[in-house]
């Protein structure tokens, strides 16, 4: 089966379970009756987790998805929110339904098979009746925004950047497998450490989180000499969003299945902290300094401490969204520094002066191609419209120039469920 992006659109249906247990209310005989249809209903969702899954006879390389709250007499409305299902400016497309006489509120659609994502629900229980007027209705939703919660049904969870709360995460049976993620017993363990590195410039310190490989492992996880395969230099990863991927994510994990499965060989990862969202904005916007910085300074800071490489073919510069079209910037403007260019969900231009005709999109010819590094592209079929379209005309614009493009594709959109297997695979290919 050809598979297309309109294909993977989220679409409204109801579960085959929730039309079930409809037809099983309607013809119950009391409340009696349709309390234990409830109540069983419940526990089986329990048992098997939500969101629920189901075939759908019609649709085979499809499932009916339906997300679930249980409520209580207060409730209102319980908003859902999730990444590629619905759209923040219109909240109210993605209001649960409640089953009457009951208390389950459902949202289903019919999504791709090989759909991942992470999610959260919010409940309304604000006294009197929800907003009839769609202005104040809108208000009210984006309010309830800032108090979603992970689904208390479903253990797999995702920290929130920025917020002491944690996303819900599903991923249907296709959805491509991310084997290295999570914590695995019995292999050698990597050191991550904190750093406080000068940003001249910044025009600051910055606090970098770095990540040293187990002692004595080569390509294989299992040698008993120090650097890389052949005892040289280290290769190197300079990657966006320390605090993120390290400090809540525990990337460390990942990076040491790797190893120890000889699917990376030994490498150190350089991961600058964003420090706060304000902080974050000024630096990826101001993408010369920040380029500056982990080229210029960043780099040599790091090899003056540890035996790492200086071919710009074993260094590679990472990122996802906002971070992701900076790694871009830096690695398209320093390719004597960084051969290798790992973009996830890169976000469309940029607001600040200094970003030039890079952030425009028209990547002007003040861009070097004398040296052309490899760049690893990973795109969301649900990363936004603007941002689809964006990365869409990466590709053709850079391979125009000579680079080297490398195109991934996955049905999930702009989110950590998804950019954890997008960076795994692409540190893979950049180093096998």
């Amino acid at each position: 089966m050809i598979r297309t992006a309109a294909d993977a659109a989220p679409r409204p249906v109801t579960g085959p379970r929730i039309a079930r247990l409809a037809r099983q209310l309607e013809a119950a005989r009391d409340a009696a009756a349709r309390t234990a249809l409830t109540e069983a209903f419940w526990e089986a969702a329990a048992r098997t987790g939500t969101p629920l899954v189901e075939a759908l006879d019609d649709a085979p390389g499809h499932r009916a998805v339906t997300f679930l709250w249980r409520g209580h007499r207060a409730t209102r409305q319980v908003l859902l929110m999730a990444t590629g299902i619905g759209d923040r400016d219109r909240p109210a497309d993605t209001l649960l339904h409640h089953l009457p006489g009951t208390d389950i509120w459902y949202l289903g659609f019919r999504l791709r098979a090989d759909h991942r994502a992470s999610y959260r629900l919010v409940a309304d229980i604000s006294p009197g009746p929800a907003p009839d007027d769609p202005v104040r209705l809108q208000r009210r939703l984006t309010a309830l925004m800032a108090h979603a919660v992970a689904d208390p049904l479903n253990p797999r969870r995702l920290p929130v950047r920025w917020r002491a709360v944690e996303s819900s995460v599903f991923a249907l049976p296709e959805a491509p497998p991310q084997p290295w993620a999570g914590r695995r017993e019995g292999i050698r363990r990597g050191t991550v450490e904190r750093h406080t590195v000068t940003g001249h410039a910044l025009g600051e310190e910055r606090e970098v989180w770095t990540y040293l490989p187990p002692e004595g492992a080569d390509n294989d996880g299992k040698g008993d000499g120090g650097g890389d395969s052949d005892g040289g230099p280290l290769p190197v990863v300079v990657l966006c969003d320390g605090d993120m991927w390290f400090g809540r994510l525990g990337f460390q994990d990942t990076l040491d299945a790797l190893i120890a499965d000889g699917a990376l060989p030994p490498l150190v990862v350089l991961s600058p902290d964003a420090v706060d969202a304000a902080t974050r904005r000024r630096d990826l916007g101001g993408r010369e300094a920040f380029a500056a910085f982990l080229a210029e300074e960043l780099l040599p800071w790091a090899r003056a401490r540890w035996p790492l490489t200086a071919d710009a073919d074993r260094t590679a510069v990472a990122g996802q969204g906002s971070a992701g079209t900076a790694a871009l910037y830096a690695g398209l403007t320093r390719p004597d520094r960084f051969g290798r260019i790992l973009a996830q969900s890169p976000s469309p231009g940029g607001r600040h002066p200094e970003a030039g005709t890079y952030a425009d999109g028209t990547y002007g010819e003040d861009l070097p191609s004398t040296l052309a590094p490899v760049v690893h592209l990973g795109l969301g079929l649900h990363d936004g419209a603007a941002s689809a379209e964006h990365g869409e005309a990466l590709v053709p614009a850079l391979r125009a120039r000579g680079y080297e493009v490398h195109r991934t594709v996955h049905n999930g959109g702009r989110d950590h469920a998804c950019w954890q297997g997008l960076l795994t695979e692409a540190l893979v290919e950049a180093f096998r």
